[in-house]
């Protein structure tokens, strides 16, 4: 019992322990005097051991009756039972929360990264996605010296149509836009709104005749498709188009494909001008 006590410094009841040890040592010693006694007659010390078991059962008594109210509010086997019960349930149920938690904090996320990426009203990357890809493809042109052009895109006098037709009309219109100009791009291809009615289109693997030809087919499309819808007013594109070269940088390869569209709106805008 006193090893017991001293190697657990956490027991409740250390007292009672080591007053069961004491009742215990001099139940067994008042037990081997009595033995003793039948040979030797050392009554004197059998009475004395016999007192001290005494006094000390009734110490042991008067400490078990004051750890009664305490004893009896201890939780019976059953009762723990069913706190084991509710606490597994409970640990079931947060559980599950977890999960749920884990998973809005996914479908949270998911939304951030397509907000952070995807142009809300027409559905293209948005301005920073497409610049990043777009420096990503020209360090893969500096690497593997695989050709890259890029298309600058303009609405024409998309101001006059908020103007005159209200800015849902214009945002119908953006929308339109966006759609013609995707019917043509390849898988590979990447395409952005970088400003009001401004987009940016990135073809890797692409010389310049060739974003040229694409470039001309996308403002037919525009052409024709907003002609024949009626709930959308007549729009246009002017598109610039350049290729990079081995030295072009972002700012560089962005500055030519911007110059070649300032040309295409000096010409009297709804064409196409390239530059190398």
């Amino acid at each position: 019992m006193v090893r017991l006590v001293r190697a657990r410094d956490d027991l409740r009841f250390d007292r009672m322990f080591l007053m069961f040890a004491g009742f215990i040592f001099f139940c067994g010693a008042t037990h081997l005097l009595g033995i003793i006694n039948v040979w030797h007659g050392y009554y004197y010390i059998h009475g004395i051991v016999k007192s001290l078991t005494g006094v000390i059962s009734i110490m042991t008594a008067i400490m078990l009756w004051r750890l009664l109210p305490e004893a009896i509010s201890l939780p019976g086997k059953r009762q723990m039972q069913v706190t084991i019960a509710e606490l597994v349930k409970a640990e079931r149920k947060l559980a599950e929360a977890n999960q749920h938690l884990e998973a809005e904090v996914r479908k949270r996320t998911a939304q951030l990264e397509q907000m952070a990426t995807t142009d809300e009203l027409t559905g293209l990357l948005s301005r920073r996605e497409i610049m990043r890809i777009l420096e990503v493809e020209i360090a893969r042109v500096s690497r593997q010296s695989t050709p890259l052009s890029i298309m600058m895109l303009d609405l024409d006098h998309f101001k006059s149509i908020n103007d005159n037709f209200g800015h849902q009309v214009g945002d119908t219109t953006l929308k339109t836009a966006a759609d013609s100009f995707s019917i043509f791009l390849r898988k590979t291809d990447f395409i952005g709104r970088i400003g009001g009615e401004e987009f940016l289109i990135v073809l890797p693997d692409t010389k310049l005749n060739d974003a040229y030809e694409l470039a001309e087919r996308i403002r037919q499309v525009l052409e024709q498709h907003t002609v024949q819808a009626p709930s959308v007013p007549a729009c246009t594109a002017s598109i610039g188009i350049a290729q990079c070269q081995p030295a072009d940088n972002l700012n560089s390869l962005i500055l030519r494909a911007d110059e070649a569209l300032y040309q295409a709106k000096s010409k009297g805008r709804n064409c196409v001008v390239g530059k190398l």
